[in-house]
């Protein structure tokens, strides 16, 4: 999944589809650790796009939460 396409998604979009990719990746590290996991790079990438998703969440709240303190001055 790219940044920008991340980027689109509301906070709870973002956080369904980080939950979705927590049980991805542990079914990947239950297969890997069974000897099933044959795409062992699709791990590397759910890892990655699990670091962008929190990352662009933080952006997106602390973009709120300044907007949100600029209201009140």
């Amino acid at each position: 999944m790219k940044a920008h396409e991340i980027r689109d998604l509301t906070l709870d979009q973002l956080d369904d589809e980080l939950i979705k990719l927590k049980k991805e990746q542990f079914n990947l590290r239950f297969q890997a650790a069974t000897g099933q996991l044959e795409n062992t790079a699709r791990a590397r990438q759910v890892r990655r796009d699990i670091a962008r998703i929190k990352t662009i969440q933080r952006e997106k709240r602390a973009a709120a939460s300044a907007a949100e303190t600029a209201q009140t001055s």
